[in-house]
Formats: structure tokens, C-alpha cells, sequence
């Protein structure tokens, strides 16, 4: 098994079930949740919106290889309703995003799975929740 840190954010609808949701389907298709993070309110990075971003981070156990936790956490945005679009190559409202933080000790670089996340110590919305439940 896998220990995989993930981050959370959502800004559109209910985001508290959204949050809830999100974190039930990672118990069912990524692994089990050993820690999750409390729920941080957060202005957009990246671009402007009036909806605030709700905001967590949880810590996984899991049998799924980089790039199948890769496949499993984009297969949850899009059962969820998340279109992946940027405007002018911008971020945009979102109503899930789910970012592979870590995962073991592993440094991964690839066009398309970068980890560690290579912008997570730049965001507070990632680090104050990710050091809630960083053990190491």
C-alpha cells in the first residue's frame, strides 16, 4: 500500500456536500482515508471570482500506482461535474479539483504528474491543511 497526500477546493454549489462527496468516492476508488484536514476558506489563486474556495487536504492509503491515482482522482472530477477549461490560460471556477500532493517519497516527472505538486508550497489553501495531517 501507498500513503498518498491529496488536496481538495471547491467554489461552486454546496461545497461543504461537495467536499463530503469528493472525499467519499476517494474511500471508494482511491484507498482508504487515514487523516483528513479541517475545511479552510480561501480567495481564488490564480484568478478572480466572488465564490470562495472551500479548501482540504486528506491522506490516503492506496494499491493504485502514480498514474493510476492520476486516472482515478480526474475520473472522480468528471463524475462529479468538472470541466477542465481555462480561459485565456487562466484558472477558473471549479467544482471540484483534486491534486496529487505526494505520494510515498516518490518524485515523479512527467508532461502531466508532477509530485511532489510543484506549486503546493507556494498555496496556503494547500499547506495550512497538508500540515494538519502531515506526519513525516
Amino acid at each position: 500500500m501507498h500513503k498518498v497526500y491529496l488536496s481538495l477546493g471547491t467554489n461552486l454549489g454546496n461545497r461543504k456536500a461537495i467536499m463530503h462527496e469528493a472525499i467519499a468516492r476517494i474511500e471508494d476508488k482511491i484507498g482508504t482515508v487515514l487523516r483528513q484536514s479541517s475545511f479552510h476558506e480561501t480567495e481564488p489563486w490564480g484568478f478572480k471570482s466572488p465564490n470562495l474556495f472551500l479548501n482540504a487536504c486528506v491522506c490516503a492509503s492506496t494499491p493504485l500506482a502514480p498514474r493510476q491515482l492520476l486516472e482515478a482522482t480526474q475520473a472522480i472530477e468528471h463524475e462529479m461535474g468538472r470541466v477542465k477549461k481555462t480561459i485565456n490560460a487562466q484558472y477558473t471556477d471549479r467544482i471540484i479539483d483534486i491534486d496529487i500532493l505526494l505520494y510515498d517519497q516518490l518524485n515523479i516527472n512527467e508532461p502531466d504528474l508532477i509530485v511532489p505538486h510543484p506549486l503546493m508550497e507556494e498555496r496556503d489553501f494547500v499547506m495550512l491543511p497538508l500540515k494538519e495531517i502531515w506526519e513525516e
